[in-house]
């Protein structure tokens, strides 16, 4: 039995791909999968995510095997929304033949945006000069709609910035 999840991320380049999984391995490892940890298939783009994904279902994997998508929902789910009925209605994808609800997963809006939810963590590392008060003041995460992004873009440079320093 395996487990295998198709992501959306890790940009076009080998390294960024390779980082992403070295990412999830490590958010899995910490969640108590040490052991049975899922392969994580880095796919770049969402479209290449949802391809890829397809391709391996379609593949027939083994009596026992998942295989699951994971991308960002891009928006605000309807309430009542199923994941695939989302995707359908915003991309445009056909849910494969077989493919469940089960097997697809939204994350955040805007997954940077997850760097927003926990503050007091933010300040600790950034220091005497993180100004709090630039983020934006929605405390759920899952609202934090894509217009946000200036202020998770400057999040992120800063953090590639200082981790470059350390």
């Amino acid at each position: 039995m395996s487990v295998a999840i198709y992501v959306e991320g890790g940009g076009d380049s080998k390294r960024l791909r390779s980082d992403c999984r070295r990412g999830f391995g490590k958010f899995f490892e910490k969640a108590g999968l040490k052991g049975r940890m899922p392969k994580v298939r880095a796919c770049g783009s969402r479209d290449k995510a949802f391809d890829q994904f397809s391709t391996a279902f379609d593949q027939s994997p083994s009596e026992g095997d998942t295989t699951l998508l994971l991308v960002d929902s891009e928006g605000p789910v309807a309430p009542g929304a199923t994941p695939w009925s989302h995707l359908e209605k915003r991309d445009k994808w056909q849910r494969p033949p077989g493919v469940g609800d089960d097997n697809v997963h939204l994350m955040v809006q805007f997954m940077e945006s997850w760097f927003l939810a926990d503050k007091e963590c933010l300040a600790e590392y950034f220091g005497s000069g993180f100004r709090e008060a630039s983020l934006p003041a929605n405390p759920n995460v899952e609202e934090v709609p894509k217009s946000a992004s200036p202020y998770a873009k400057r999040l992120l440079d800063t953090v590639a910035a200082r981790s470059a320093d350390k």
